[in-house]
């Protein structure tokens, strides 16, 4: 170890060399905390950082509220699809999703064979709260938001849980849930390393 380096150093630096080419994806409902978190684990490990709906709305030019007005759900989550699909090949990356990305099961694939899936897994008070902050959600704009979120949470839980990690993502300071994926993340890759290369789970115990 040289003067200038450290335990925490070592140990990211090691991370990001383990990810070869692939990127660090994170899935999860709206208000999750995804970008937050992505953006620090992302230069926690001094990889780039890239949230796909932000890119959505720069290919397309519209947000993410006047593509789901003006072309329905579908055709959103076909673009959606195609702009994941084309982060992922330029790893390693941290990659925050949208909440119904994972759901695509060409998505998953994509993501499977190019990246590592992280599920910031929240409860509905924590989803709640947050999403309350912000009137850009076009899933919630509605009298019942509470209702379509719980519906959201039955529907999508069972498949965020095919993720090969889960960290719960809560009320702590970004510092703390970041801190923790990073160690989920670093375990998972030191289980990848050791796991036989055929006949093995690929989300094995990470969860």
């Amino acid at each position: 170890m040289t003067v200038t380096e450290t335990p925490a150093s070592t140990k990211f630096a090691g991370i990001a060399q383990k990810l070869g080419n692939r990127s660090i994806v994170f899935v999860g409902l709206m208000g999750a905390g995804k970008t937050v978190i992505g953006r620090k684990v992302a230069e926690m490990l001094g990889l780039a950082f890239i949230d796909s709906d932000h890119e959505i709305e720069t290919v397309s030019r519209m947000t993410v509220a006047d593509l789901f007005s003006s072309y329905g759900e579908a055709e959103f989550r076909s673009l959606e699809r195609r702009v994941i699909a084309r982060l992922l090949k330029s790893g390693p990356r941290v990659v925050s999703t949208g909440g119904g990305a994972f759901v695509n099961a060409q998505t998953r694939r994509a993501v499977a064979r190019r990246g590592i899936s992280i599920w910031l897994k929240a409860d509905l008070p924590t989803l709640m709260e947050r999403v309350g902050r912000k009137s850009t959600r076009p899933l919630l704009n509605n009298q019942d938001p509470e209702s379509v979120m719980r519906r959201l949470m039955d529907e999508r839980y069972p498949l965020y849980a095919e993720a090969d990690i889960v960290v719960h993502s809560r009320n702590e300071p970004k510092d703390v849930i970041a801190g923790e994926v990073v160690d989920a993340l670093e375990q998972y890759l030191e289980n990848d390393a050791r796991a036989p290369r055929e006949g093995t789970r690929r989300n094995g115990d990470a969860k």
